[in-house]
């Protein structure tokens, strides 16, 4: 008997979201026909400059906001129903948590709005302050916290029911390197775990750093989408490693067979030997600019 392949964490097909500003009700197009798939048990990471459409995406995706036409579905449930919900883990870009609580009452009390049972609840809240390296402070009042702090125990409250997907709006805003770091591991850790984490961020290289895939927002349009090392790949671009005459050099399939020879000839007459040879990469920064319009 064949089985049903398991549906994506998230896929949008032709998404569009209008909006009608202004007194004259003129429609924006925030969301203009995007379609995309999010694998499950990755790290996608969303960029695009303000105003791209990539915030209006996740709305919809989070069931705040409904499109205007197209589909949008987590887990192969409706964005938006509670079968949807249930599934997400959410911490959005400037989040504003109850002052008065300590970091684990403020965990705690998430955990018991999203039906933690009772038995499993400290357990749970002990994790997820753990995995957000929050465990040492997390007796101290939120009112207290720093900025880096404030994003880690949102991050804790985002994963403490232990959703298979978890949406974080710019969760680095304002967070100081070491900060910026803490979490970068905490998502990778929330991986290897199994689980999908879905990204918003402008800081390029913690995305470089952790994502599996990416994709890049203009104008409410999908410009570029891929793995991240394709994304980052300069097709007909070759950079070469030079080694010692030791040692049998590695082959390549993609590099011409006649041309790595003749390279390899020119080199052992010095000594040396090709050691690798591999795509050139650009950094993720470089393909933005590329790929989003400046005017």
């Amino acid at each position: 008997m064949e089985t049903t392949p398991e549906p994506p964490a998230v896929r949008t097909r032709h998404l569009i979201k209008d909006f009608r500003v202004g007194l004259r009700g003129v429609k924006l197009r925030a969301v203009d026909n995007v379609s995309l798939t999010v694998p499950a048990g990755t790290i996608y990471g969303i960029l695009g400059p303000n105003g791209s459409g990539k915030s209006t995406t996740l709305k919809v995706l989070l069931g705040l906001v409904s499109p205007t036409a197209g589909e949008c579905s987590v887990f192969g449930f409706p964005a938006g129903s509670v079968e949807a919900r249930a599934r997400i883990g959410f911490l959005p870009e400037a989040p504003y948590f109850q002052r008065h609580l300590s970091g684990r009452e403020l965990v705690r009390f998430h955990a018991r709005m999203s039906a933690v049972p009772e038995r499993e609840l400290e357990e749970r809240v002990g994790r997820a302050l753990e995995l957000a390296g929050m465990s040492e402070a997390a007796s101290r009042r939120v009112g207290t916290y720093s900025k880096g702090m404030l994003q880690r125990i949102g991050l804790a409250q985002a994963i403490v029911h232990d959703p298979p997907l978890v949406i974080l709006d710019e969760p680095t805003a304002g967070v100081d390197p070491l900060g910026a770091a803490d979490i970068a591991r905490a998502l990778l850790a929330f991986k290897q775990r199994g689980k999908t984490v879905v990204l918003c961020s402008h800081l390029l290289s913690q995305v470089e750093e952790v994502c599996d895939r990416v994709a890049i927002f203009d104008r409410g349009r999908l410009v570029l989408e891929g793995a991240l090392a394709d994304v980052l790949s300069r097709r007909g671009q070759w950079t070469l490693e030079v080694g010692n005459a030791t040692g049998d050099a590695t082959g390549d399939a993609e590099f011409p067979p006649a041309a790595r020879a003749e390279v390899g000839a020119v080199l052992a007459r010095h000594g040396l030997r090709v050691a690798s040879i591999g795509r050139s990469r650009a950094t993720l920064e470089r393909v933005f600019a590329e790929k989003v319009s400046r005017d």
